[in-house]
């Protein structure tokens, strides 16, 4: 068998050979669809108006700064129009405890039910199980009750659930704490792969793969929640999780006297000029993860490697503006392509998602909760409407992502430098 932590770090890094997998890995494997979707081992997609919904705890909502998980699954089918709402709310529980206002009713489960309502899901994806597990063993069968309660509500929506697992906890002020700490969070990790399993829900382990990159990245500034690059690797976490090959791949060029050869979706574009002036198009199936600020040294994008080059220094450019200079040998090893128009791309779409986002959570949250929809809205209610207006700046921006969130095909260009 492959060792674990390869296998776990398969959808975060580059890749330079197709590994063909056997075995399931990790979903449950059951035979009846969940809520009308595709039986849970048939391959993970998002189908065309797909109306997907983030809801639990601080592992969503520190999300909202960044937008990667959702750039994650939004440009893995760029051609269908799925939209993403984010609920995800600290300190929550399965009970919607954290949302809880000061008026009662509505209680903080009414609350949690109304707003996975009123955001019209056909997929939730559910997070749970972290603030869950402080209470340990005794708190197990509450937690399971819980689950099933909330996964029925949605099913009676019409939507599908994927259960994701707790991630682990990287620091808890000593290494006997932390080691408790995790073995509490196992125990609810274990907890909803069964749950999943006995109702054949899509799964998804995050607790291990996270483990592992933790001790090669920073993925956490306060050993509890997780910090940009972080969220970098828990996406990868979640594609690999979700059966969704690598992002990056390895694209091949090999000089030879009958011309050039590729591999991958290259297109090789004749320029007359000789084998050191190389002209190719690469048809990307989608966008890469834009790099986080730091602890990106083990994502290093997708890797060109052209061998039969003369001995010397070339330069790649993409619409003509200049990407890399590596040596023939370099070349032949392979190079990691970093910059350009996809990457630029990538970032303007995150950029829009966590507009879009911010808005969204301005409308749905709003900051004076209290006096503009709560028990004093006499006194400001009249700014619902402020609220309502913000649906056309939202939908505006899913628009928007849905436009941008094909990759462009620049035209590469490799000169030998004279």
């Amino acid at each position: 068998m492959l060792n674990r932590k390869l296998l776990q770090l398969l959808g975060c890094l580059p890749i330079l050979f197709v590994l063909v997998l056997a075995g399931n890995n990790g979903w449950a494997q059951v035979n009846q669809p969940a809520s009308g979707r595709s039986p849970v081992q048939a391959p993970f997609a998002l189908n065309q108006g797909e109306r997907v919904l983030l809801v639990g705890n601080s592992l969503f909502e520190n999300d909202l700064p960044y937008g990667y998980l959702e750039m994650a699954l939004t440009t893995r089918w760029p051609d269908r129009q799925v939209t993403f709402r984010n609920i995800g709310w600290s300190g929550d529980n399965v009970f919607g405890a954290a949302r809880g206002t000061i008026t009662n009713p509505p209680t903080p489960y009414e609350v949690l039910m109304e707003q996975i309502t009123k955001a019209k899901p056909t997929l939730v994806f559910m997070a749970y199980g972290g603030i869950e597990a402080e209470e340990g063993e005794t708190g197990l069968p509450g937690f399971t009750e819980g689950m099933n309660k909330l996964i029925d509500t949605v099913n009676q929506l019409g939507a599908g659930a994927v259960l994701l697992s707790p991630i682990p906890v990287f620091s808890a002020g000593s290494p006997e704490n932390t080691a408790r700490r995790n073995a509490q969070m196992e125990l609810y990790t274990a907890a909803i792969a069964r749950i999943a399993s006995e109702r054949g829900i899509r799964y998804v382990d995050l607790f291990t793969p996270m483990q592992q990159i933790s001790r090669q990245v920073a993925v956490s500034d306060n050993g509890i929640h997780l910090n940009e690059t972080g969220y970098y690797y828990l996406a990868s976490a979640l594609e690999a999780g979700l059966g969704l090959p690598p992002r990056q791949q390895t694209i091949s060029l090999q000089l030879g006297k009958q011309g050039p050869q590729v591999s991958g979706p290259v297109k090789w574009l004749p320029t007359g000029q000789g084998n050191q002036t190389l002209t190719f198009t690469v048809n990307e199936p989608y966008l890469p993860l834009p790099l986080p600020k730091e602890g990106g040294e083990t994502a290093t994008g997708a890797v060109l490697t052209i061998s039969g080059l003369t001995k010397g220094f070339y330069t790649l450019t993409a619409d003509g503006a200049q990407l890399v200079t590596a040596s023939a040998s370099q070349w032949a090893k392979g190079v990691a392509i970093q910059h350009g128009p996809l990457y630029q791309q990538a970032r303007q779409l995150q950029a829009m998602i966590r507009k879009k986002n911010d808005l969204y959570f301005q409308q749905y949250r709003p900051q004076n909760h209290t006096y503009i929809i709560g028990f004093r809205s006499y006194e400001q209610g009249r700014h619902v409407k402020t609220l309502d207006d913000l649906s056309f700046i939202i939908t505006w921006l899913d628009g928007q992502i849905a436009l941008h969130r094909t990759p462009p095909i620049p035209v590469y260009q490799l000169s030998q430098l004279k």
